[in-house]
């Protein structure tokens, strides 16, 4: 399957795995964007980008929250549970959403996104817990940069 980017331009995707938000994602809704695909590449480490299948604009940059924080977790409802027929614990992903604030990139722990990666059915939910903000701290942008630039140089 081929996706129009616009900021990756024309993308090759398999099919089996496009991530499906039935109930939309905040701020986008169920009329917006609800196909997804999680994209990959060596040159990002552990970010990925959630571009998605329905509109070339729409892509969030996502990462595991457990890579950052070790006690992040998630209490997934029955009804979400039921709605992402999510009945083994292992087939869940817990992702965050990125966003750049000054020099940091941040994660908004509040509203995770949850794949079941075997029906690749995703819902973002929200959380109340008062430990973690929408623009949690993950890393400064400098020093990604620097990773990456030491990274090309060992190459």
């Amino acid at each position: 399957m081929q996706l129009q980017t616009t900021r990756f331009g024309p993308v090759s995707v398999d099919p089996d795995h496009i991530v499906t938000f039935p109930q939309g994602m905040l701020g986008i809704g169920p009329a917006g964007a609800a196909r997804f695909a999680l994209l990959q590449s060596e040159d990002w480490g552990p970010f990925y980008w959630l571009q998605s299948a329905d509109d070339p604009a729409v892509a969030f940059l996502v990462v595991d929250p457990a890579l950052f924080f070790k006690d992040y977790q998630v209490c997934i409802r029955e009804e979400t549970q039921a709605d992402l027929d999510l009945a083994d614990a292992k087939d869940g992903q817990i992702m965050v959403i990125c966003n750049r604030a000054g020099d940091w990139l941040t994660g908004n722990l509040l509203g995770p996104l949850v794949i079941n990666t075997r029906t690749r059915l995703g819902q973002q939910i929200v959380l109340t817990e008062k430990k973690w903000t929408c623009r949690q701290p993950l890393v400064r942008l400098d020093d990604i940069e620097e990773s990456a630039h030491v990274e090309r140089a060992a190459a």
